[in-house]
């Protein structure tokens, strides 16, 4: 989507370089009807405020592209967007090449689910665990990424800690493309199954350059990734909010977590409109889900009682739903079931 002759002319050769066509249109007005399904979506920067105006549906797989200094933050415009990455002229044109040659070998397909809590202590984390395990068990190349940096760690919710490979401070300064196959080798693993979490040492804020390196190397070496999000929501968790295509929100079955949910709801809406609920038991003052669901206006996909043997388990660091029995387990089996349905519809 460009006006900009010169911009248009060098993706043309880019895209020509990659072995893929391109349909043209030089505002918003005229790429609505292709904006939704089209694989790939470049927005030339020349044509970014009208987008915004414009109001185009939110979506995975944008790219804002325009020559170097063409606008002061970049990337603050591409979060207003809703694109995944900036590629700037001419230093990415190799980075567009390749994205340009993804279109035909069917890469960057991996679907990619969030789970962020209502409150803190929701239980997000624990069912993040539990859905990457049971997508390993169900035979998926699986990455569960730790968005959270005051979350302790997903590595100890696996009872991962003492195995090694890389960690978010050594991706800190990542940007760009990161070559797909050698991320996954180099991430703590098991089987088919990978993780990319904080360690226990500095605190620091994740780039959001980072956050979109990782999850683009993610989409093109996995088949599903799930994301642990923190409730309040930094650059780099709305760049995770917008790649999923779905984002289960966790909430006790408590008055002030519905409360607090509200908001977090709010938030999450923002940049991925398929929001679903899970409620967790137990329910002290008996508030039913369904009560939790009307005050949220979400549909209720599912509900979790309390399940002592899970908690024993978590505590001698045993991953979460790794028996593949009890009411975690079959949930997230259920919700697997769902989104990866949904995914073949889409691409079908």
């Amino acid at each position: 989507m460009t006006s900009d002759g010169e911009l248009l002319d060098d993706v043309l050769r880019l895209a020509a370089a990659g072995g893929s066509e391109l349909d043209l249109a030089p505002d918003p007005t005229a790429a609505k009807p292709r904006y939704p399904t089209a694989s790939l979506v470049l927005i030339g920067m020349d044509q970014a405020q009208a987008s915004m105006r414009a109001r185009l549906p939110r979506r995975p797989r944008v790219v804002l592209v325009g020559r170097t200094g063409y606008v002061d933050d970049p990337w603050q415009m591409a979060e207003m967007l809703g694109a995944e990455h900036v590629a700037t002229l001419p230093s990415a044109e190799p980075w567009l090449v390749d994205r340009f040659s993804e279109r035909l070998t069917g890469r960057d397909d991996a679907v990619v689910v969030a789970v962020v809590g209502g409150r803190g202590g929701a239980g997000a984390s624990v069912l993040a665990g539990g859905l990457a395990v049971t997508a390993k068990r169900a035979g998926l190349r699986t990455l569960l990424v730790d968005g959270d940096p005051l979350g302790g760690g997903l590595d100890l919710v696996l009872g991962w800690e003492d195995i090694d490979g890389v960690r978010w401070p050594e991706l800190g300064d990542a940007e760009g493309r990161i070559d797909a196959a050698a991320l996954v080798d180099a991430l703590p693993s098991r089987g088919g199954l990978v993780v990319l979490s904080w360690d226990r040492g500095t605190l620091f804020s994740l780039p959001v350059q980072a956050m979109a390196a990782a999850m683009d190397a993610a989409r093109r070496a996995c088949d599903f990734v799930v994301v642990d999000l923190p409730r309040r929501f930094d650059d780099a968790a709305v760049l995770a909010l917008q790649s999923a295509c779905r984002v289960y929100l966790v909430v006790p079955a408590e008055l002030r977590a519905t409360a607090a949910a509200t908001r977090v709801a709010a938030a999450a809406r923002v940049h991925c409109p398929d929001l679903a609920l899970i409620v967790r038991g137990p329910t002290p003052g008996r508030l039913r889900a369904k009560d939790v669901a009307d005050s949220l206006q979400l549909p209720l996909v599912g509900t979790l009682r309390p399940e002592s043997a899970l908690c024993r388990g978590l505590e001698r660091g045993e991953a979460p739903a790794s028996t593949g029995r009890g009411p975690l387990a079959t949930l997230c089996h259920r919700l697997l079931a769902d989104v990866m349905a949904a995914a073949e519809k889409r691409a079908a």
